[in-house]
């Protein structure tokens, strides 16, 4: 079975439920790797939908922090980006992407997995890259 790799946007639909969770769930209980940033970006995801959309309440988002750090312990392969931080910069300069999708990349291209997300435009550069990619 070819190792995977989700970004933060597959992770924050999976624990936000939003369109297409159902299908990040399929890739999450393969044991995906991730990075530490991605955990950063779904908390800041449910922040967002406190403050801004306001379509959930502050113990809502407790829980669903509560569910990611669960994750996190028992199914996701977490790392830290900095052994990538390099090649990540220069894909981002390169492809003219944020360091955090270039991250991901380069995560799975280490690991010579798919990587999968919700971003049309980092799948892309992916798939230019060399790197199979998963648009859900």
């Amino acid at each position: 079975m070819t190792e995977i790799v989700i970004d933060s946007s597959t992770l924050a639909k999976f624990i936000l439920r939003e369109s297409g969770w159902r299908e990040a769930r399929e890739f999450i209980f393969r044991r995906p790797y991730t990075l530490e940033l991605a955990l950063k970006e779904v908390a800041n995801a449910i922040w967002r939908r406190i403050m801004l959309l306001r379509d959930i309440d502050v113990e809502k988002a407790l829980v669903l922090l509560g569910d990611l750090l669960e994750l996190k312990k028992k199914i996701l392969r977490v790392e830290v980006q900095d052994p990538y931080l390099n090649k990540a910069l220069e894909i981002a300069i390169r492809e003219g992407i944020t360091i955090y999708d270039a991250l991901f990349i380069v995560q799975a291209m280490s690991k010579q997995a798919t990587l999968v997300s919700a971003d049309n435009e980092q799948c892309r550069v992916a798939e230019r890259l060399g790197v199979k990619a998963i648009l859900i």
